[in-house]
């Protein structure tokens, strides 16, 4: 990617900022710094309010061909954005799924009417997605995918009915649909036999049932699946491509969104670094030490954050997934130090600071989104084309 902004992009940058500056103000200045991993249910309905205000001016789906509603803007512009949204503290914004994941396989797998129907209230957030990959038994394997569907009636007005579970799936409480793999093919196993299907979440035959995490919040749910039911048609791609199609969507996952990420890890580092110098935690050389450890950590993690957007290496996503998640855990540890014995403290009922949160909910960062040890494997057989590790 080449560093040297145009003057374009600066002009886009300046436009960004002002856009900003003018209206996260008022009653929206309090949704600042809203949001975030551990920090979902903060100001719900606020920050969706706020999002379809982003999408009123054209703020959403920047990427997005204009025939599908999005400003088709360049890989760098987009950078511009989340980063300045960062920079600006900015409420996280609650479309990710459907705008970031959902919304680009649908442009590049759905049939006409799939993008007919969905596209246009993704850009204008009135539906929100959720996730149905994970299952008790199949999470980083997501191959062994167990919930089942079955199609009752043709392929033209019949039903898809959806039996199974799902578990780990962000924001289901809060949302009206949600995109699930199931195995549509009896007898299959692995990665064949499995379809991607749309599935509407208030219906009789879907139950979602929040985790309680220890941060407090219930981002992550547990959804059932009773005779759960969608229409024939909405099947992305032909049914048993849905591996495919799944696996595309992990590739959008970590896009353009990860360098506004690293902007919120430079506030984070730079507000424990106000706490050292506040409390005289700052005086300890082996507190100073780490502190500055992650700062240079952090300056290489956006490196390689550019480098893996404008590389076509099929490892750069697993990279970053490492040293981000690994580099974010360490900060919460860092934080304990700096705070001290305050931090082992909680006030009632369960009332925790941010650090604490930070803490205990980057104990996850390594898990989530695929565990360290995933990764390493993707690393070590796509890339350096090690053997395979056995499996059962």
């Amino acid at each position: 990617m080449d560093l040297n902004y145009s003057e374009e992009d600066q002009a886009f940058r300046a436009e960004v900022r002002a856009w900003l500056e003018e209206h996260l103000t008022g009653d929206w200045l309090a949704l600042r710094g809203l949001g975030g991993p551990g920090r979902d249910h903060e100001a719900h309905e606020e920050r969706v309010a706020w999002n379809r205000l982003l999408a009123e001016h054209g703020w959403t789906c920047l990427g997005w061909p204009t025939e599908h509603g999005g400003r088709g803007l360049s890989l760098v512009q987009q950078v511009i954005f989340h980063e300045e949204y960062a920079r600006a503290d900015a409420p996280v914004r609650v479309n990710h799924l459907g705008e970031e994941l959902l919304g680009p396989t649908l442009i590049a797998f759905g049939s006409e009417e799939q993008k007919r129907r969905f596209l246009p209230k993704i850009v204008a957030v009135e539906e929100l997605w959720a996730q149905g990959y994970s299952e008790p038994n199949a999470g980083s394997d997501l191959a062994n995918v167990q919930t089942k569907a079955r199609l009752e009636g043709s392929a033209d007005d019949g039903e898809w009915v959806i039996d199974g579970q799902k578990v780990w799936t962000s924001n289901a409480h809060e949302s009206q649909w949600v995109f699930v793999v199931a195995r549509t093919e009896p007898g299959s196993e692995r990665h064949r036999g499995l379809s991607f299907l749309l599935v509407p979440i208030d219906q009789d035959g879907v139950e979602v049932r929040p985790i309680e995490q220890l941060t407090g919040g219930s981002e992550f749910n547990e959804v059932f699946f009773t005779g759960a039911r969608t229409a024939a048609d909405l099947v992305v791609g032909e049914p048993g491509d849905g591996w495919k199609v799944a696996m595309a969507l992990l590739g959008f996952e970590r896009g353009v969104s990860v360098l506004g990420q690293v902007v919120g890890f430079v506030r984070e580092l730079d507000a424990l670094l106000d706490v050292a110098k506040q409390n005289g935690a700052i005086e300890d050389p082996v507190v100073r030490d780490r502190l500055a450890s992650l700062a240079v950590e952090l300056d290489v993690i956006r490196f390689q954050a550019l480098r893996g957007l404008s590389s076509d290496d099929p490892g750069q996503d697993s990279i970053f997934k490492l040293v981000w998640a690994n580099w974010h855990k360490r900060l919460g540890e860092v934080a304990m130090d700096v705070v001290g014995a305050d931090g082992l403290t909680a006030g009632a009922p369960y009332d925790l600071d941010r650090w604490q949160r930070l803490f205990l909910f980057s104990r996850a960062d390594t898990i989530y989104g695929g565990s360290d040890e995933v990764q390493r494997n993707i690393l070590a057989e796509r890339v350096l084309g090690l053997p395979r590790e056995a499996r059962g």
